[in-house]
């Protein structure tokens, strides 16, 4: 199971005005190149925490989990230790930064992390 994860900093950061986050979820969703779209507000947050347990609690039947949001480096460094507790394989998390892009720019981006694996 593929499951992309969207996270957008609570929908306020000014670095996700340029781009609409439905229309990027339903890219995906509609052409079916994964089996799930979440869209977090804030998946650094306590409620991210609980959000990562759960979906880490079906961790056997996934394959890869993109997460579109900031930093691949920092989301390593924030979600690392939550990927060690639940005994999740890192090497089916794969990070993506869509700050400061359009609609389309991340669709782009996205697609080609996807298209890696």
């Amino acid at each position: 199971m593929k499951g992309l994860i969207l996270c957008v900093c609570q929908g306020t950061c000014p670095s996700f005005q340029k781009m609409n986050i439905f229309e990027v979820a339903n890219h995906f969703r509609k052409g079916k190149k994964v089996d799930f779209v979440v869209i977090h507000p804030q998946l650094c947050a306590n409620d991210g925490d609980n959000f990562w347990r759960i979906i880490l609690g079906k961790k056997d039947s996934i394959d890869k989990i993109v997460v579109a949001a900031c930093d691949p480096a920092m989301q390593k460094k924030m979600f690392g230790w939550i990927f060690r507790e639940t005994a999740f394989d890192e090497q089916k998390f794969i990070g993506v930064e869509i700050r400061n892009m359009t609609t389309e720019e991340a669709i782009k981006a996205i697609d080609e992390v996807l298209g890696r694996g």
